[in-house]
């Protein structure tokens, strides 16, 4: 459906048209069950023991009627967030909302399962309201502006995530029956959770239609709202304090539903739905045709399926398609690409001492993670110095800082060249969603080659990262690789690996815990041999950066400039693409996907002075190298005996900068 033929139709026939696969499904999924005739027996009371009748009225019904009240609320919710912040990309799961309120749910679960008792949407509630301060708190400083509060809602999505990857690491039995509900699932076993939601939706809906027409004033621009006499500040806070009362209340009750609320309101949008007052209807009304058509559909093929897959894993799979078709076709106000992320500095006198004292400091950085370290439970106590010659301890060491720091160095030589090429300074392979589009690719080789060799898994991430970099390609040519158009695009691809990895490990297989702890980061599986090759492989990856540092120098410079140089300009990016899908690929299979040392490394070593393009990939390697060392040593020291997986530390400590760096925009 092309965005001409949606503004040919009604925002009505527009629902109309999508309610049709709805009914279809809805008439065959009660034939599955035995007719529509016992189908509208069974909403009433059942007094028999027939187990269909008993089936349908306390598992079909009450699911459908929860996909309509889920999808209602989240299209809702995003109609209000939208509406609030004049960004059409704005949507419960692009700000973090839902992120933040599993996270809040998962850590009361473990910690105080007493505040459950009191209300599962209150916990829900603080956890989404603190996620969506937070965005709010990293993009006031630019209004609000479209770009940076979606690139807000990124980061504080992968850092929830790797929080609640850290909860799910630690406590994998407890959290292992919240696997199903976090990724999505409307699966019911009453009218429990319709009697949950309906009170607080029509709460919301009356208090959406109080605030409809001072809502409505938010079109204007804020000198001519404020001539008004409308306080905006109170008025948003209202605006996004419903939207986030909604999601956490839907939250509570089905885990995380993506992109509902951002699809439904968007297309009534294209239709012609102009006005909030059509919008909040049409919106709310194709929420809920949306969530029951995806819910539907998955329940009358489950059969064929070989393992249990949430609805919003899926609605996240269909949406990240979604959201790549809307980007081009949506205009972005106020999105000018954040180039005062690039802090402007001295280039540095003496580039060569300044990496000499780099390479000393990883050295130190080396030495104190092979001997520095805690002993209990074994005849002493507290920090001790090992001996170089205790190889029963080396053994287990060396792989370790080998593949963390062969890690580094490959993340932030990929960091390098994308930020080089894209003259994008919030560019990484973890931002730009490569590292995620590797991680789907292996995640999928780990569960359905029989026996997967490591070659055969850097091969298979390799090709991953490749068709990401293609569709970042093919997405972004035409608008001449646009920043910000870019990491839009990065957002849906690391939706699309969210919705994956919520299936693999909704499934119940085994491998599950090792998925989780890899894609944590975790360095402990590698062993000496492994920890060669990868050193070896980072090695020479690295060595064939350096015959590209003139096309580097001159790519920032922009496309006629290099053309006038007689650069091949499609060559050389395509050789530079497949260099960083190698790069990623090898490392992403040793520290997971979010680890932020491709965004972290390049910026450090220009913050150093180091700008010529040898320079700069040569400080950035050993900043990644030394950032890579010492989170795997501080993951392995801070709460001995057990461990934080490095790259878990890393993303931590590297999503920390990110929401610095757009605080500072």
């Amino acid at each position: 459906m092309t965005g001409n033929t949606m503004r040919a139709m009604s925002p009505a026939r527009a629902c109309l048209l999508l309610s049709l696969p709805l009914l279809a499904l809805f008439w065959l999924g009660l034939q599955g069950q035995g007719g529509i005739e016992l189908g509208v027996k069974s909403l009433a009371v059942p007094s028999s023991q027939d187990v269909s009748v008993l089936l349908l009225h306390y598992a079909w019904w009450p699911r459908l009627v929860v996909a309509l009240l889920a999808g209602a609320g989240l299209a809702l919710a995003g109609v209000l967030m939208q509406q609030v912040l004049r960004n059409p990309l704005a949507s419960p799961t692009t700000l973090g909302v839902a992120s933040g309120a599993n996270l809040a749910l998962m850590a009361a679960t473990l910690l105080a399962p007493g505040l459950l008792v009191v209300g599962r949407e209150w916990v829900a509630l603080a956890g989404g309201g603190l996620a969506v301060g937070l965005v709010f708190m990293l993009a006031w400083r630019r209004g609000l502006a479209p770009i940076v509060v979606v690139l807000a809602g990124l980061v504080v999505n992968l850092y929830l995530g790797a929080l609640t990857t850290a909860l799910l690491l630690f406590n994998h039995e407890a959290l292992s029956g919240l696997l199903i509900w976090g990724a999505g699932s409307l699966a019911q076993n009453g009218w429990d959770g319709v009697a949950t939601l309906w009170p607080r939706l029509a709460i919301a809906a009356v208090a959406a239609w109080i605030l409809l027409r001072p809502l409505a004033i938010l079109e204007l621009d804020d000198v001519s709202a404020k001539s008004l006499g409308v306080s905006l500040k109170y008025l948003r806070f209202a605006g996004m304090g419903l939207a986030v009362f909604t999601t956490a209340s839907i939250v509570s009750v089905v885990g995380i539903i993506g992109f509902i609320g951002l699809a439904a309101p968007n297309i009534v949008r294209l239709a012609g739905a102009r006005r909030l007052g059509q919008r909040l209807l049409w919106g709310t009304l194709l929420g809920a045709v949306l969530l029951a058509t995806t819910d539907l559909l998955l329940q009358n093929f489950s059969g064929v399926l070989p393992t249990l897959i949430p609805t919003g894993a899926v609605t996240g799979a269909l949406g990240a398609p979604l959201l790549m078709w809307l980007i081009p076709r949506l205009k972005l106000q106020g999105n000018r690409a954040p180039q005062a992320a690039i802090v402007l500095v001295s280039r540095h006198p003496a580039p060569a001492r300044l990496a000499f004292r780099l390479a000393f400091r990883l050295a130190i950085g080396l030495l104190l993670a092979l001997g520095l370290g805690l002993l209990l439970g074994q005849g002493a106590h507290g920090w001790y110095w090992l001996s170089p010659d205790n190889w029963s301890v080396m053994q287990w060491r060396i792989p370790r800082v080998m593949a963390a720091a062969a890690s580094g160095l490959m993340l932030a030589v990929a960091g390098t060249l994308l930020q080089r090429l894209s003259a994008n300074p919030m560019a990484s392979p973890e931002v730009l969603g490569i590292s995620g589009g590797c991680a789907i690719a292996l995640i999928v080789g780990i569960f359905l080659l029989p026996a997967p060799t490591s070659g055969m898994l850097v091969g298979i991430g390799t090709l991953g990262a490749f068709a990401t970099l293609l569709v970042l390609v093919a997405l972004n040519r035409r608008s001449g690789f646009v920043p910000e158009r870019l990491l839009l695009t990065g957002v849906a691809v690391s939706a699309l690996f969210d919705a994956v990895r919520s299936v693999m490990l909704a499934g119940g297989d085994p491998r599950g815990q090792q998925v989780i702890a890899w894609l944590a980061g975790s360095t402990y599986y590698v062993d000496l041999t492994s920890a060669l090759i990868v050193g070896t492989l980072a090695a020479l990856l690295a060595l064939c950066t350096l015959p590209l540092t003139r096309w580097l120098d001159i790519l920032p410079l922009g496309a006629a400039t290099t053309r006038a140089l007689g650069v091949g300009l499609n060559r050389a990016r395509l050789v530079i693409l497949l260099l960083v899908a190698l790069l990623t690929a090898c490392a992403t299979l040793v520290v997971g996907p979010l680890s932020f040392v491709g965004l972290l490394a390049p910026h450090m070593a220009r913050l150093l002075g180091l700008s010529r393009a040898h320079h700069h990939l040569m400080g950035a390697a050993l900043v990644g190298m030394l950032l890579m060392v010492l989170a795997d040593w501080v993951g392995r020291q801070i709460i001995f005996p057990y461990e934080i997986p490095a790259g878990l530390v890393a993303s931590l400590i590297g999503g920390a900068y990110f929401m610095w760096g757009l605080r500072r925009l």
